[in-house]
């Protein structure tokens, strides 16, 4: 047999090893796959998923659990939404990528119904949350230097504590969480970090430095931080202070929009709308709008960046883009994601069934000094365990409920979240109150 046949039969052969290998898989066996050959970038509970559907997940042996994290807050339509996965089938079958080189049937239309459907003039198309976020950043500070006049490279944008945006390198170049930072700089310079939930913080920064102050950047409700939510005021009131001063108000949205807290958007305070919510008088219509997340239900990477004309007009062809941005098959899925918003009331069952949660936990909380805090805001909650955030108490009730049918994750040491997604039913969220409170008592 000559060489070339002898390395394609050693090839076919390794192949087949491999391949016999992935065969009858057990979810410790994949587990020990993940630790052997992933970068150790993620600490998952020990639990390996197969099947979603709704609000569970099956496990690799068949187990059932609520799934509480809602792909942090990007299933909110549920797992494998039926309409939403037709949309995949169909759009996959037609046309998935075209790049920007060419106009395609589906992102005009897409551009139009998004625009429409949160009152914006434009929307730039992107992937990941944390392109979005950078995008955003890109727009704010073109549009410093030439619509607002600071000098070129002395731009600046506030941001706040303990906020989390992604995890690029400008991102954690304002981060003040220690293991998203730490060793990865040199850092980007530009931004000013202020204490989130303090308006006379963000006041006496503008009136002394407001001339080089291009935005503000501000999560409604930092999710990452533990569901910490604002005074009533504070978003509002930033908001004014930033038209004051001629600067551009950014809301980052990604795990707090599209209805995951009883609104709509974060921003839209208390409203009890569920679509055109910049007709309410309670709506702090921000400059820069950053989506992502459940803008595809989970089904596809989905971002996307929303302004007016006189803010997206500063970005000119060859300036921005994405090979993927824009592409059919995210436009397709994102029109059927929002409109699934709308048609099953999604916004009003988070509302509804938020309150349903926090008032079970309180009571919880009140007989059980285990818990110290419930906080949170539609079905975007947190209970903050009574322990060190140093310790392992909450990862060792979030196993524990993961043996009783529950997933949640800690976040920050000593803090549970919990996001189920939106298409939860009362009785389900019942079930689920039960489940965490026996738990609570056992611990």
């Amino acid at each position: 047999m000559c060489g070339h046949l002898k390395s394609i039969t050693f090839e076919l052969n390794l192949i087949k090893r491999i391949m016999a290998t992935l065969t009858d898989l057990s979810s410790q066996k994949l587990i020990d796959y993940e630790e052997r050959y992933g970068a150790h970038n993620y600490h998952p509970l020990p639990v390996v998923l197969s099947k979603g559907e709704g609000v569970f997940v099956w496990d690799l042996e068949g187990k059932k659990y609520y799934d509480f994290l809602s792909a942090y807050s990007a299933v909110n339509q549920g797992h494998c939404h039926p309409r939403i996965v037709q949309t995949t089938k169909d759009q996959a079958g037609e046309l998935t990528l075209t790049s920007r080189a060419f106009y395609n049937d589906k992102l005009g239309v897409y551009e139009k119904y998004i625009t429409e459907y949160f009152g914006f003039d434009k929307v730039l198309p992107m992937n990941s949350g944390a392109e979005a976020v950078e995008t955003a950043i890109k727009i704010c500070r073109k549009w410093g230097y030439e619509k607002k006049g600071i000098p070129n490279g002395a731009a600046k944008i506030i941001v706040c504590g303990h906020n989390f945006h992604g995890r690029t390198v400008t991102i954690i170049s304002f981060s003040s969480d220690p293991d998203a930072r730490g060793h990865f700089g040199p850092y980007t310079p530009g931004f000013i970090s202020i204490p989130y939930n303090d308006v006379s913080a963000l006041s006496e920064i503008l009136e002394n430095d407001g001339a080089d102050i291009a935005g503000f950047l501000v999560e409604p409700i930092q999710g990452e931080a533990g569901v910490f939510v604002p005074d009533d005021g504070f978003i509002p009131a930033c908001a004014d202070l930033c038209r004051k001063h001629n600067v551009l108000f950014i809301a980052d949205e990604i795990q707090t929009g599209l209805a995951r807290t009883g609104s709509l958007l974060a921003v839209c305070g208390d409203c009890t709308c569920d679509n055109k919510c910049e007709q309410q008088d309670t709506y702090t219509r921000p400059d820069i709008l950053i989506l992502g997340k459940a803008l595809s239900g989970g089904a596809y990477p989905v971002s996307a960046v929303l302004a007016n004309e006189h803010i997206m007009e500063v970005i000119k062809p060859g300036q921005h883009g994405s090979t993927f941005g824009g592409n059919p098959m995210a436009c397709a899925i994102a029109m059927t994601a929002l409109e699934i918003l709308h048609d099953e009331r999604l916004t009003q069952n988070a509302r509804k069934l938020g309150k349903v949660f926090r008032h079970r936990m309180q009571t919880l909380a009140d007989k059980h000094e285990l818990i110290s805090l419930v906080r949170g805001k539609g079905l975007l909650n947190a209970i903050v365990i009574n322990d060190s955030p140093d310790s392992s108490t909450a990862w060792d009730i979030c196993v524990e409920m993961s043996k009783n049918g529950l997933l949640a994750k800690p976040t920050h040491g000593n803090i549970i979240r919990f996001a189920p997604p939106l298409v939860i039913t009362e009785e389900q969220i019942h079930e689920c109150c039960d489940i965490i409170e026996k738990v609570i008592k056992e611990f």
